[in-house]
């Protein structure tokens, strides 16, 4: 039984000017040969055959780990990347386990209350000194550095002589 092994023209003939359009023809059957080749496990007969460019599954499951259709890259849309670092990031912390806490949220509480509470209040009631209480106490501090003057006698001592 002879085989459908088709005769090749030698690439001499092929690169005369009188074949090019048979060279273009050749190299897209090539093409063609070689894509059949690549996908002959994922095409069935019944795809090569029909006319239809669509695939009918009965199941959406393919459709899973798709990423979405809208993609954005080096600032070309930068809304679009905003919502895609979001999404990264939504995945991500929930990706994440838990860790365990040595220390319970109460017990961290007290402990702070403890050591830092005295502290932040005085801070804070400094933070919110009236702006005369300030006043008051840099006046009183610069009253004591003042020098004594010499101050006039009062008209009733200069009397009692």
């Amino acid at each position: 039984m002879p085989s459908k092994v088709k005769p090749r023209l030698s690439r001499g003939v092929l690169d005369m000017k009188f074949m090019q359009r048979t060279k273009v023809k050749v190299a897209k059957e090539d093409d063609d040969e070689q894509s059949r080749a690549l996908y002959s496990n994922e095409i069935n007969d019944k795809m090569l055959n029909s006319n239809s460019n669509f695939i009918i599954e009965t199941s959406y499951a393919i459709c899973e780990g798709l990423i979405d259709g809208r993609l954005s890259f080096r600032g070309m849309n930068p809304e679009l990347e905003r919502i895609m670092e979001q999404e990264k990031a939504e995945k991500e912390s929930t990706l994440k386990p838990e860790q365990p806490k040595d220390v319970s949220d109460q017990d961290m509480a007290k402990t702070y209350y403890a050591n830092k509470a005295p502290s932040a209040s005085r801070t804070m009631q400094k933070k919110f000194n009236s702006k005369n209480d300030n006043k008051r106490r840099h006046q009183q501090q610069h009253q004591q550095q003042r020098k004594p003057q010499f101050k006039k006698p009062r008209q009733d001592d200069d009397n009692d002589d």
